[in-house]
């Protein structure tokens, strides 16, 4: 029998299946091993859900409200919506389980792209507006599900659980642009708007990747990471000074993990969510945003195949900076290349997904390695509203800075704004060194 208090680990009694995996690091393993495979199974259906609103959002606001200048929208909604959506995932995670947390936010996010399909059927803007904040609930899912693979990861292996949990996000994502025209024809063939089609993809996947996660995620990796943790800290595993020392490394480690990601979440919004629009002002149609969007998504997702080993390796100040360098060169590639070159356009937004994934996975390290599982969950959540929040401002702001200017100044500026990656995590360590003296 167990008596609960508040929160993930904190009752008076263990049940004896968790002090079995307590026990046993032979166990920890196992679930360590099968919480990743469910994970990746759920990130599959969660990309191709995810996709839609990237490739289409833009385009579905700038047919139903008739003006560029709100473009940026829809970009700027799902990720407000995702903010809040993270924060509630990062406390249901923290009081309930991963389980509950994850599949409540990928359900969520499939009522909400049934909002868009309805929205876009009868033309209304104010329910466009409300489904495509909670549309946002799929995606803080898609990108909160990184955490759950790295939960009971050691030291070394956190990093590339992250990226092997985001990895396989690349076969849902990829596909789903590429499934654009199919699906707008799919759903002018049943009498709903072309546009739309798109959303009926991203409702039926990310109910799968909600039930996926319900139903097989048990035990929770998060319950029982907090558990070992726990009973780490009774056995006196940090003490005195020591730990005192240990937590105000962990602020810093927190602070810089998350700027990390917030800096490059939106640069990469920013760019990414005005092309569509730059593509249809040079003569590119439908299919053709598909394929470059498709490349883009793949680059965000599929060099997790190596990025975590990279991190884990090389270090994660290093690749914090190899993504500031990375968003650099997209910024000035997508600014400067041949607008009706897909060649060049196709560069510019891999390398501009390329950077992101570098700075999500070493951000995501760093997060991971400066917090105590009993607080994990609620610290994760809460940074991801931040980004969510980042990624929101840089889709509204996209829109303005190109109906005011141009795509070129847009990616310029973007590319600027990535150089302050190098500060961000070079001056921390440098003072941390000399704390060391």
């Amino acid at each position: 029998m167990i008596i609960k208090n508040k929160g993930i680990g904190k009752s008076t009694q263990l049940p004896v299946w968790l002090q079995g995996y307590i026990d046993s690091p032979q166990k920890q393993k196992q679930l360590y091993r099968k919480t990743l495979i469910i994970v990746v199974l759920s990130q599959i259906f969660g990309g191709a859900g995810l996709a839609a609103g990237i490739t289409v959002g833009a385009l579905l606001a700038q047919d139903m409200l008739g003006t560029e200048s709100a473009a940026g929208i829809p970009s700027a909604l799902f990720t407000l919506g995702s903010a809040g959506a993270a924060l509630l995932i990062g406390l249901l995670s923290q009081r309930f389980s991963r389980r509950a947390g994850l599949a409540t936010g990928f359900l969520v996010g499939g009522l909400g792209a049934i909002g868009i399909i309805i929205a876009a059927v009868i033309n209304n803007v104010v329910l466009l507006f409300v489904s495509l904040l909670i549309y946002g609930a799929g995606t803080a899912s898609n990108l909160q599900a990184r955490y759950a693979g790295a939960d009971l990861a050691t030291d070394k292996q956190r990093a590339t659980a992250a990226s092997m949990a985001m990895v396989s996000t690349t076969f849902g994502a990829v596909a789903g642009p590429n499934l654009v025209g199919v699906m707008g024809e799919f759903a002018y063939s049943i009498g709903i708007p072309t546009l739309a089609g798109p959303f009926i993809l991203a409702a039926t996947a990310f109910i799968i990747a909600g039930l996926v996660l319900f139903i097989f995620m048990r035990p929770d990796p998060l319950v029982v990471s907090t558990a070992i943790a726990n009973v780490q800290r009774k056995n006196n595993t940090f003490q005195g000074k020591k730990n005192s020392e240990n937590l105000k490394m962990n602020k810093r480690g927190i602070v810089v993990g998350a700027t990390v990601m917030i800096l490059t979440q939106f640069v990469m919004v920013a760019i990414m969510t005005m092309t569509p629009i730059h593509m249809g002002h040079h003569g590119h149609n439908l299919k053709e945003v598909g394929l470059v969007i498709g490349f883009h998504i793949g680059a965000m997702y599929f060099p997790s195949l190596v990025t975590g080993l990279l991190v884990d390796k090389v270090g994660r100040t290093t690749m914090a900076v190899a993504s500031g360098a990375t968003l650099l060169t997209s910024g000035m590639l997508a600014a400067f290349a041949p607008a009706d070159s897909m060649v060049f356009l196709i560069c510019a937004l891999v390398l501009l997904g390329i950077g992101w994934n570098f700075g999500l996975i070493s951000g995501t390290a760093l997060v991971v390695d400066a917090t105590h599982p009993s607080i994990r969950a609620k610290t994760q959540g809460s940074v991801d509203v931040l980004i969510a929040l980042s990624g929101a401002t840089g889709g509204a702001l996209s829109g303005m800075v190109v109906a005011h200017s141009s795509y070129a100044v847009l990616s310029i500026s973007g590319a600027i704004l990535s150089l302050l990656l190098i500060p961000v995590v070079v001056r921390p360590r440098k003072t941390q060194s000399k704390e060391l003296v």
